[in-house]
């Protein structure tokens, strides 16, 4: 995809962290904005901050777990701009049960200690929002018969152990993002549409208080993290990427119709390993974080 001033993109999760820097990247570029999230005063921020800046945008409140949230989402981008060429993927939860102190704690929860809530929280943000962007955008994006591209937001939780329900999510969105890709060269699309999958290390995000959006019915009797854990949690994101570094790599890669996009090398070993012990048929070596985002 060369050509973005004047083209239209789709991108949830966008009212904060990579997905806001993502926004006001692509607005840079000339591109038309669709802002999606579930936090609506912060999505009205953004879109007020845009139209500021003297972009073309709308907000639309989404929540990506629901499929009809997302062809709502599909139905007022076409209503006002008549196409999209640039989706991403994005929206994204952190975890359930004691995920958020994943990095202030030394031994992680075990995937097993998960509740049925978690896993339907999870799942529903970061597998089912994927999925419906994928089933719901695509088709839209081959009849219109323009260059375009799909961004998936992965982690670096996709591509090694560990992370419990979270990298099993992020694990899923990997390969739904090869399987898209292999699909459209099936199809003779590839080339016309491309496929980024964003495979985040840490990231200074605020992706740790993703449990304040968590629905009610999904809640479980469980004490939000003190303001002593947010204060260390605050620590540790700080030391992450930049989000508007990654912002960069992502127009580069859409530019460029690049495939993976792993922001720094930090975990390049990890992944070496992780190959080579599925292609020598060896145990999997424990690592207690992968600094995932």
């Amino acid at each position: 995809m060369r050509e973005l001033n004047g083209k239209v993109a789709v991108i949830t999760g966008a009212a904060s962290g990579m997905g806001r820097a993502f926004a006001r990247r692509f607005a840079r570029e000339g591109m038309r904005m669709v802002v999606a999230d579930v936090a609506a005063d912060a999505l009205e921020q953004l879109t007020r901050e845009l139209k500021s800046a003297g972009h073309d945008a709308i907000g639309v409140l989404t929540d990506v777990s629901r499929a009809e949230a997302v062809e709502h989402l599909a139905r007022v981008t076409l209503d006002t701009y008549g196409g999209v060429h640039l989706l991403c993927n994005n929206a994204g939860v952190s975890g359930g049960r004691g995920h958020a102190r994943f990095h202030v704690y030394a031994d992680p929860p075990a995937i097993w200690e998960a509740t049925l809530n978690d896993w339907q929280w999870i799942t529903g943000v970061n597998y089912w929002g994927v999925a419906h962007g994928i089933r719901v955008f695509v088709p839209i994006m081959l009849q219109q018969n323009e260059d375009g591209h799909i961004v998936n937001t992965a982690s670096i939780s996709g591509l090694v152990p560990g992370g419990n329900v979270y990298g099993a999510t992020k694990h899923a969105v990997v390969s739904m993002s090869e399987s898209l890709r292999m699909d459209l060269q099936r199809r003779g699309a590839w080339g016309r549409l491309g496929v980024t999958c964003l495979c985040p290390t840490l990231i200074n995000t605020d992706i740790y208080t993703g449990w304040r959006h968590r629905p009610e019915a999904l809640r479980d009797e469980e004490p939000a993290p003190s303001e002593a854990e947010l204060e260390r949690l605050r620590g540790v994101y700080a030391t992450g990427l930049p989000p508007e570094h990654v912002a960069d790599l992502l127009l580069e890669a859409v530019l460029q119709n690049e495939f993976y996009v792993i922001p720094n090398h930090s975990v390049d070993t990890r992944i070496r390993e992780r190959m080579e012990e599925i292609l020598n048929r060896r145990d999997l070596h424990v690592s207690q974080s992968t600094s995932a985002e």
